[in-house]
């Protein structure tokens, strides 16, 4: 398929995908008269591209881990660097639920401060 189709199907721009290219994320045949020609794999790529990008890593690591995401292939020092991602992510996920959490305390406490007419003071401890 073409980089405009690619795009479309999977919601990025086509410069995202030269870029995702540039990084060598993504690779492409190309044409006699030089238009890019990608696999129908590369929807799914593009769709672990994005989601490891939303997970906070970058361009560099996302093309170091790919090889073992996709292929399986690894060697122990890859397999060592995946566990570091991970448990990176796990922590922000801890972050996050405990941030959610403390949110919901202040809605609770400040629905309630509404429901009697008190002043919204939430809990610094929670």
């Amino acid at each position: 398929m073409r980089i405009g189709e690619l795009a479309r199907r999977t919601g990025v721009t086509t410069r995202a995908l030269r870029y995702y290219e540039e990084q060598n994320l993504l690779t492409a045949e190309r044409s006699t008269g030089g238009q890019r020609h990608y696999e129908e794999a590369a929807v799914d790529r593009i769709r672990l591209i994005r989601q490891l990008y939303a997970a906070g890593l970058s361009s560099k690591t996302i093309a170091e881990l790919t090889p073992c995401v996709v292929d399986g292939k690894a060697t122990p020092e890859l397999l060592e660097r995946l566990a570091t991602e991970r448990d990176h992510l796990a922590r922000h996920i801890a972050d996050l639920t405990h941030t959610r959490d403390r949110l919901e305390s202040v809605i609770a406490g400040a629905s309630s401060n509404l429901r009697t007419g008190a002043a919204c003071r939430p809990d610094p401890t929670a």
